[in-house]
């Protein structure tokens, strides 16, 4: 999957898929000097028991085409350990194998990166970053059209990850939903967040002309953290910049206000795991979904 176009000998090694450290035995030869370590999350039984459109699973495929054509301008080194692949429709194993490979990797000293795949994918991401900083207070900023605090009923889905992270964790987590919309929120979501005293940024904040206000809310909560876990759900752009998500709506916020909030984030050195989720390679539209998934790392992996 990691293909694009080839350097000049003058000038080699200018692109992303001539410079990533294909792991061929996957987390088992952890890379001492990686700086980055990707995983992808070949996943989409929580969407689907979420009664959601199928097709997430393909999300780590199309980010890694896209991702291997951009141009490489980072300093860090960067290895791809492959996928973790839900068998069987067994989710909850698979979010198992990788939190464990995410331990791995933080311990190591790596930005963990996951793509997905569902976003059921941040429970299991998050249990692999609290494996591997114990006694760290964790902050999650979720950028997302919806608060993700459904209470699993049989099984859990792609709803109910920071629900069950707040309740399994209670004090060692502080959460940040942003771009949260009452189109897909029902009341009930709105309760739990107040019962477990989640403060929100709604999609009407979410402006240009709001930027300074959103930033002292932002600043605020990464200071009560030592760490810091972004989740990034494509479904909480708006369409037009990212149709081929699970769930896609009009009313998401902007790629510019994204950046800049992203770029704010990460100059604090704070983010030690990021997380791209629910593209739905389907109903993407000149893989522009799958391009900006990608960029987003880039921007992340640049910093």
């Amino acid at each position: 999957m990691w293909k694009g176009r080839l350097s000049s000998k003058i000038c080699p090694n200018e692109y992303w898929h001539e410079k990533i450290f294909i792991e061929r035995e996957g987390i088992k030869n952890i890379n001492p000097n990686s700086d980055v370590g990707i995983i992808g999350y070949v996943c989409d039984e929580g969407v689907k028991r979420n009664n959601g459109r199928i097709g997430a699973a393909n999300g780590p495929k199309s980010i890694r085409e896209q991702l291997g054509k951009l141009s490489f301008h980072s300093e860090k080194n960067v290895s791809d350990y492959g996928d973790v692949i839900c068998i069987e429709n067994n989710m909850e194993n698979a979010q198992e194998v990788f939190s464990n490979l995410t331990k791995k990797i933080i311990e190591s000293g790596q930005l963990s990166v996951g793509i997905g795949g569902g976003h059921d994918l941040a429970y299991g991401h998050f249990c692999g970053i609290k494996k591997a900083l114990k006694k760290s207070k964790i902050g999650i900023i979720n950028f997302d059209a919806h608060f993700d605090l459904r209470p699993p009923s049989e099984k859990s889905n792609s709803g109910t990850p920071f629900y069950q992270i707040l309740s399994e964790f209670n004090n060692q987590v502080n959460y940040l939903p942003v771009g949260i919309q009452k189109f897909s929120n029902p009341r009930s979501l709105y309760k739990i967040a107040s019962e477990f005293e989640i403060d929100h940024i709604a999609i009407e904040d979410c402006t240009l002309n709001n930027i300074k206000n959103v930033f002292t809310i932002i600043d605020n909560f990464i200071q009560k953290s030592e760490s810091i876990y972004l989740s990034i759900d494509l479904d909480g752009f708006a369409s037009y910049h990212a149709p081929g998500v699970s769930a896609p709506g009009p009313f998401g916020f902007s790629v510019e206000f994204f950046r800049i909030l992203l770029e704010r984030i990460l100059k604090t050195n704070k983010v030690v795991a990021i997380d791209i989720v629910e593209l739905n390679p389907i109903y993407d539209t000149d893989s522009i979904t799958a391009k900006l998934a990608s960029q987003i790392i880039d921007i992340a992996v640049s910093r």
